[in-house]
């Protein structure tokens, strides 16, 4: 089973930028497409994005897209989630996960996570 830490979370003023990391370990992250998801505080945890185990398509929720950018480098068994003009509702902890689900949006769905990071805080001032 692959190993996730997040790390890269932080306090930033509304408009600002951040970039998390995943790193995971054992050989298999290159074969597992990967997600982040995020749960504010009182609210159920929410689909961010995704992007496919070659880094060849993404999906993002409506509420970040043209903000965020994930990729990923699999030399590096590393994920990256770009943050880019960041709001006060984007506070929340940023989760990534790893699974083997794609299709039918079934890698926004946490049910279908193989293996979840242990979380990371963001925290957006206004």
């Amino acid at each position: 089973q692959v190993q996730l830490v997040e790390s890269g979370g932080g306090l930033v003023q509304a408009g600002g930028s951040l970039r998390l990391s995943c790193a995971a370990s054992g050989r298999t992250f290159s074969s597992y497409h990967m997600g982040w998801f995020r749960q504010a505080p009182g609210k159920e945890r929410e689909f961010v994005a995704a992007i496919r185990w070659s880094g060849g398509s993404t999906y993002y929720a409506d509420s970040v897209k043209g903000r965020f950018t994930i990729s990923r480098d699999n030399a590096k068994n590393t994920g990256y989630l770009q943050m880019n003009s960041l709001k006060p509702e984007d506070t929340a902890v940023y989760y990534c996960a790893v699974t083997r689900q794609w299709g039918n949006y079934q890698v926004t769905d946490e049910n279908n996570v193989d293996s979840w990071g242990q979380g990371t805080q963001v925290t957006v001032s206004s």
